[in-house]
């Protein structure tokens, strides 16, 4: 079984958009369970306007948290899924 990895440096500072081209944020770092490695969420640097309309949850220094599950791709851009973060 082929699995899709990306290191955290090619993750690091890209842009995060919805499906449907809403810009979010960028990726300033990610949440993991340390003992199984499981990522939890990405933790989003300048966040837009935009971002006030969802229901996000934040870290103790209020960053915002988007679900590492609501992730569709990465490549130029990290793509979530809107319906995931409602």
């Amino acid at each position: 079984m082929q699995t899709n990895k990306n290191l955290f440096s090619t993750i690091s500072g890209k842009l995060i958009v919805t499906k449907e081209g809403k810009r979010l944020g960028f990726v300033k770092d990610i949440t993991f369970e340390t003992k199984s490695g499981e990522l939890i969420n990405l933790v989003v640097k300048d966040s837009t306007p935009y971002t006030r309309n969802l229901n996000l949850e934040k870290t103790t220094l209020n960053e915002l948290l988007i679900p590492y599950s609501a992730i569709i791709a990465i490549g130029d851009f990290v793509i979530v899924s809107e319906e995931d973060l409602i």
